[in-house]
C-alpha cells in the first residue's frame, strides 16, 4: 500500500457528524465485543499474560536468560520454533554448526532478539484458532515492522531500545483484533485507507466511530503491559519530524516509521513504490538520519529477518516463500519451507540425523544420547573460547545438555552455601523445576548417604534403579520425601582442589535398565570438566 497515514490522536467526530449521531449504539456493541474478546477469549488473556511476563525480563541480568530458557522450555511448540530459527540461514554461525538447546540459541541470537522473537511467536500461537487470511495478513505486517524496529534498534544509543521492536509488535493490535472478530467491519475500514479518502484512524472513526489505536492501548492495559512501550505506540504530530529529545519520543518515531515500511518488506506486487519511500523520507529523514539508500538497505535486512520469522512462525507457505521479493533471491537467502523437521533447516545430511530424537527408551533416554551429548560439549567449548561468556548463562547450558540428551525429568545445580551450612540447588529445568530447586537442600556435614559418599570420594553416579535394597539404604530421608517417586538418578560431583564446592543431581521416574555406553560417559564427564573449569577462571 502506498498511502502514508497522516497522524490523527483525537476521537473527535465532528469531521463525521452523521456517525457521531447514527453509531452511538452500534459503537458500544463494536467496542465492547472486542474488549470483551481480549479479556475472555480463551486464547488471550493467557497470551497477555505471557506476553507481560516476558517482557519484564531484563537483559542486564543473569537470571533472566534463565527465567527465558524457563519459559520457552515449558513450551514445547515455542522452543521448536526458537531452535528452527536459531538454525535457520539467517543466524547459523558455520555450515556445520547444529544447535539444539535454547540456552545456545540465546548465544547465537542474542537475549533481546529471542526475547522479541518469543514474544511474536506468541502473539501468532494466541491467535492461531482465528487464522483466516485477514488475521494472517495482520500478523505478517505486526511481525515485519517488528524486525525494521529491530535493524533501526541496532544503530540506537538509547538504553533498553529494544522495547521498540516490543511496541512495534502490536501497534496494528486493534486492527488484529478486528480482522479476527468482525471481519466485514473490517474490510470497510481497509477499502477506505486503501482508496486514499482517509488515514487509517479518521476510517477507524468513520466505520467504527473509536478510534482502534485507543482500543489497542486498553488491552494493553488490561494486559499489565509497561506504560512505556503503550504511549511509544502514540504517533507523532502531522508534519516533518527532528531529531528525538527522548527515548520515548524516538520510540514512537521508529515504532510509526516501522509499521508504515511494512508494506515494502512484505508486499510483492510492487515493493518499490517510490512515493511512499518519499514520503517517509520527507517525514522521517532527518529524525532517524536516513536517506534513499539507507532506506533501501534497512528494508533489505528486514525482509531477511522477517522472512525467517515468518517461515518458522508457519505464516509462509511455499508459493509464497518462492516470491515475497526479488532482492531475497539476490542476497541468496534460499531458506526451506518444510515446518515440520529441524533438519530440513540445517545443512549436513548426517548431522542432522544425529540430532533429531526419534526414539526414546521407556526411561526417556534418547537412542541417540551420545550424539546429542557431543553437539552439547562442542557449544559449550565454542562459548569458552572466547573467555568473555557469563558463568550462569553456561551452566545453564551445561544442564539443559544433560537434560535433553538423557532425558530427565528434573536436573539442578547444587553449591556450597558456608553461611547456611548447606548445600543449596542454585539453577534448574524440568518439571516443577522451581517448586524442586527451593526444596533441595541437604547440610554440608557428613553423613554417610549417596551425595556425602560422592562428594567425599569425587565419584560420577548414575543409579539405574534407586528401589534396590542396597541403594535405598544410601538415599537420605530428604530426598525421599521431595522424590518419594524416583527411580533413577545422576549425581556429578564438582571438586576443585580437593574441595567439594557442589554437584549436578538429575532424576527420572522410570528405571533405566539400558544404562548409558562409554562414549556417554566419556562425553558426560567432559561437560562436567568444562563446567569446572568455567568455576575455576570465575
Amino acid at each position: 500500500m502506498g498511502f502514508i497515514q497522516l497522524p490523527y490522536t483525537s476521537e473527535d467526530t465532528s469531521s463525521f457528524p452523521e456517525a457521531a449521531t447514527e453509531k452511538n449504539t452500534r459503537t458500544k456493541t463494536i467496542k465492547d465485543r472486542l474488549l470483551e474478546a481480549a479479556t475472555h477469549d480463551p486464547d488471550l488473556p493467557a497470551l497477555g499474560n505471557s506476553i507481560a511476563r516476558i517482557i519484564q525480563l531484563s537483559s542486564s541480568d543473569d537470571q533472566s536468560l534463565q527465567q527465558l530458557a524457563y519459559f520457552m522450555l515449558a513450551d514445547v511448540s515455542l522452543t521448536q520454533k526458537i531452535l528452527r530459527l536459531s538454525n535457520s540461514v539467517a543466524y547459523r554461525t558455520g555450515p556445520n554448526k547444529v544447535n539444539t538447546n535454547i540456552t545456545k540459541a540465546i548465544f547465537l541470537l542474542g537475549f533481546n532478539s529471542v526475547k522479541t522473537c518469543a514474544l511474536a511467536m506468541l502473539l501468532v500461537d494466541g491467535m492461531s484458532g482465528k487464522r483466516a487470511e485477514l488475521v494472517r495478513t495482520e500478523l505478517i505486517h505486526a511481525l515485519a515492522a517488528s524486525m525494521i524496529s529491530r535493524e533501526l534498534v541496532k544503530a540506537s544509543h538509547f538504553i533498553d531500545a529494544e522495547e521498540t521492536a516490543i511496541t512495534t509488535l502490536f501497534k496494528n493490535l486493534g486492527r488484529l483484533l478486528l480482522a479476527a472478530y468482525d471481519h466485514d467491519l473490517y474490510q470497510e475500514m481497509m477499502a477506505l485507507i486503501t482508496q486514499g479518502t482517509h488515514t487509517p484512524v479518521q476510517a477507524s472513526m468513520q466505520i467504527l466511530g473509536f478510534n482502534l489505536d485507543t482500543l489497542t492501548e486498553t488491552i494493553l492495559e488490561k494486559w499489565c503491559i509497561p506504560s512505556t512501550i503503550i504511549q511509544g505506540l502514540r504517533s507523532r504530530p502531522f508534519g516533518n519530524l527532528g531529531v528525538a529529545r527522548s527515548k520515548q519520543e524516538w520510540m514512537q518515531q521508529v515504532a510509526e516509521l516501522s509499521e508504515k515500511v511494512a508494506p515494502l518488506v512484505v508486499e510483492t506486487g510492487n515493493p518499490e513504490d517510490p512515493e511512499l519511500k518519499n514520503k517517509l523520507l520527507t517525514r522521517f529523514g532527518k529524525a532517524l538520519n536516513l536517506d534513499k539508500s539507507k532506506l533501501d538497505q534497512l528494508i533489505l535486512d528486514a525482509k531477511i529477518e522477517t522472512r525467517a520469522l515468518l517461515i518458522n512462525a508457519n505464516l509462509l507457505d511455499a508459493d509464497r516463500n518462492k516470491t515475497i521479493c526479488t532482492e531475497i533471491a539476490r542476497a541468496e537467502f534460499n531458506m526451506p519451507v518444510d515446518e515440520d523437521l529441524l533438519s530440513e533447516l540445517i545443512i549436513g545430511h548426517d548431522e542432522t540425523e544425529n540430532t533429531q530424537i526419534i526414539q526414546r527408551y521407556p526411561s526417556g533416554k534418547p537412542y541417540n544420547a551420545s550424539a546429542l551429548l557431543l553437539i552439547g560439549v562442542q557449544d559449550v567449548s565454542e562459548i569458552m573460547a572466547p573467555g568473555n561468556y557469563k558463568l550462569d548463562s553456561l551452566i545453564m547450558l551445561v544442564l539443559e545438555t544433560y537434560y535433553n540428551s538423557l532425558g530427565f525429568r528434573f536436573i539442578t545445580l547444587c553449591l556450597r552455601d558456608p553461611k547456611m551450612n548447606q548445600y543449596r540447588a542454585r539453577s534448574s529445568l524440568g518439571e516443577n523445576n522451581m517448586d524442586f530447586q527451593k526444596a533441595f537442600s541437604f547440610p554440608m556435614s557428613f553423613s554417610p548417604d549417596v551425595f556425602h559418599l560422592a562428594l567425599k570420594r569425587n565419584a560420577d553416579l548414575l543409579i539405574s534403579d534407586a528401589c534396590t535394597a542396597k541403594i535405598h539404604t544410601l538415599i537420605p530421608q530428604w530426598h525421599r520425601d521431595l522424590f518419594p517417586d524416583t527411580r533413577g538418578f545422576m549425581v556429578l560431583p564438582l571438586v576443585a582442589n580437593n574441595k567439594p564446592i557442589g554437584l549436578f543431581y538429575a532424576n527420572r521416574e522410570a528405571e533405566a535398565p539400558e544404562g548409558i555406553t562409554a562414549d556417554e560417559i566419556r562425553l558426560i564427564k567432559t561437560l562436567k570438566g568444562q563446567a569446572l573449569t568455567a568455576f575455576n577462571s570465575r
